[in-house]
């Protein structure tokens, strides 16, 4: 949301007015960016492909690059895709012609290379913690082990839908889980042994709804995630990878699929620094942290935004180390695009305890809101520390997931709502939501609006989701068991139904009886089961029904039969699905 000219100057000489200047044309990396990747492309966003030309690319020691362009399939614009990698530390003029006849452009930008740290991640170990109270298992699906979910207040009043989670750090495994609001299991997704989820929602993909969550490997020492961004289809099959451009890799904190079909996400980069400044070592290591728009279908990188460059370093509520660890003096943990549809967009910094409003064309932060110099009188109770999840809202007010540790600063966490007066510069608090008893949240968590105004907080570290109305009373509440946690949770209105077959168990009983087992991983719809049963698995038939129980349904079942099956009923008694036969 931007400023017009005369209140930006008002606000601070530093502020850019960019009402002034409105470049057609993007190039990045961003004009001033002192940390790119030596294996950067060139991104021109906003011209078609075909009216790109004489693309130059010189390093100021690899000298003159030559390359090709690839053009973008969500929006005009294209990369050019240097032959081989720039020199670290050196500086790097970019340009193109773009546009046709008398309209036709210069545009350039220019940067500095970094030059990359080795510091290697500590990743951490996957979770060991078995116990039966505490975790599901399932006779039909046997590789399933998500942790049990306890459900404490269920209000009829509470908005209809289910409850998306990433199950981390606890007991069962690591994975995206979608709930019912009893708690019962309607999906669950493992990921690989040692990487973990987070973030799993329900987004628009080409026009459909999909499922999207990252996975990948958590550094501990560094509290940043490395892997990619998965986008699954209501059938529950792979539609898309999102991986990060330009030599980095996928972080944890955000993923957001534009109408367009491009993602914005996050990453980090390591690079050597001076710190001596800040108390640091003048070889220290900083932790940068990166936006990129990525074109999903190709995988190019249209826009990249670094924090270092545009927020500087001395408002951080961190310090360099003096041990050789990485400062991670920015830490951006959400992106929220403005509700004008100018492209502007909010990004949070926990360690700024600030969130900076960020111009889509040129980069500069056009204010801030909270920190250490906030651009507005911040309000009583707007003040915010190793915050989570700033995000516009429709009606031009701010949700903030208001953390308060780590270190702690505050009693407990709560989910904010703030309103900028534009015309008097000051914030105020119109909303506030807290648990009982209290919770502190070390880190993550979020604060979903949802249609009825209703608001889904997920409480991050401690391991809690909790739906309030607009008077702040809870209507729902749940919880994993501790010390598991998910990185955000939401409530989402959701119908699937698997590519998958249903699944079958047979557990013989006596030679003349029989449970059967019935379960279909992510299935909304199941009314009822039917057990098949027969000699052959081309003689079944028909021997018993039950309606669906949860996950997974039991039905007992008196047959001596050899063969099994199940089908899976609609509402109507329509078949659904059907599984394979099973041995009895």
């Amino acid at each position: 949301m931007r400023l017009t000219c005369a209140l930006a100057l008002a606000l601070a000489a530093s502020l850019a007015c960019v009402a002034q200047a409105s470049a057609a044309v993007t190039v990045s990396p961003l004009n001033g960016t002192p940390d790119a990747s030596p294996r950067a492309q060139i991104s021109f966003l906003g011209v078609p492909a075909s009216e790109i030309h004489d693309v130059s690319v010189v390093g100021s020691r690899s000298g003159r690059h030559s390359g090709r362009l690839k053009s973008y399939v969500t929006a005009p614009g294209a990369s050019f895709l240097p032959s081989r990698g720039f020199a670290q530390g050196e500086h790097v003029t970019a340009s193109a012609r773009v546009g046709s006849g008398a309209h036709a452009q210069r545009v350039s930008t220019g940067f500095t290379v970094a030059v990359p740290s080795d510091y290697p991640p500590e990743y951490g170990q996957p979770s060991d913690l078995h116990e039966a109270a505490l975790e599901q298992s399932f006779a039909s699906a046997p590789a399933l082990h998500p942790p049990s979910v306890f459900v404490s207040a269920d209000s009829p009043e509470a908005t209809p839908g289910d409850v998306f989670i990433t199950p981390s750090h606890g007991y069962g495994q690591n994975g995206a889980m979608i709930v019912g609001g009893q708690g019962q299991l309607v999906w669950f997704q493992p990921v690989p042994a040692g990487y973990t989820a987070a973030d799993l929602q329900v987004e628009s993909y080409k026009g459909q709804p999909v499922l999207v969550w990252w996975q990948g490997r958590v550094a501990n020492n560094l509290g940043v995630g490395f892997g990619e961004d998965e986008v699954y289809d209501d059938a529950y099959e792979h539609v898309a990878t999102i991986e990060a451009g330009n030599g980095y890799r996928a972080d944890l904190h955000e993923a957001q699929i534009t109408p367009q079909g491009s993602a914005f996400i996050t990453a980090y980069t390591l690079i050597d620094a001076n710190l001596s400044a800040l108390g640091g070592s003048s070889h220290g290591i900083l932790q940068d942290a990166v936006l990129q728009e990525i074109d999903v279908p190709t995988g190019l990188v249209m826009f990249e935004w670094h924090a270092y460059g545009h927020v500087e370093l001395r408002y951080s509520h961190t310090r360099p180390s003096s041990t050789g660890r990485p400062w991670d003096f920015f830490h951006v943990n959400s992106v929220s695009f403005d509700p004008s549809g100018d492209g502007d967009f909010i990004v949070s910094s926990r360690n700024m305890w600030a969130a900076y409003e960020v111009d889509r064309v040129s980069g500069s932060v056009l204010w801030s809101l909270g920190g250490a110099d906030p651009s507005f009188k911040m309000g009583a109770g707007t003040g915010f520390a190793w915050q989570h999840d700033v995000r516009w809202q429709p009606d031009g007010t701010l949700t903030i997931f208001d953390d308060g540790a780590t270190p702690k600063e505050h009693s407990q966490s709560r989910a904010i709502r703030e309103h900028i007066d534009w015309h008097n510069r000051s914030v105020s608090l119109v909303g506030r939501d807290v648990h009982s008893p209290p919770l502190l949240a070390g880190s993550q968590g979020n604060d979903q609006v949802l249609a009825d105004g209703d608001s889904f907080v997920g409480w991050g570290e401690a391991p809690y989701f909790t739906e309030f109305n607009a008077s702040g009373q809870t209507l729902f509440d749940a919880r994993l068991p501790t010390p598991g946690e998910s990185y955000r949770a939401y409530r989402f209105a959701w119908g699937a139904t698997p590519a998958a077959p249903p699944a079958v168990a047979v557990k013989p009983s006596s030679a003349t009886a029989a449970s059967v087992y019935a379960s279909w991983n992510g299935a909304t719809d199941v009314s009822a089961w039917r057990v098949l049963a027969g000699e052959t698995p081309a003689s079944l038939a028909a021997v018993a029904s039950a309606p669906a129980s949860g996950f997974e349904t039991e039905i007992g079942v008196e047959s001596a039969a050899s063969e099994f099956a199940v089908q899976a009923l609609g509402s109507e008694g329509q078949v659904l699905g059907s599984s394979a036969a099973v041995a009895r």
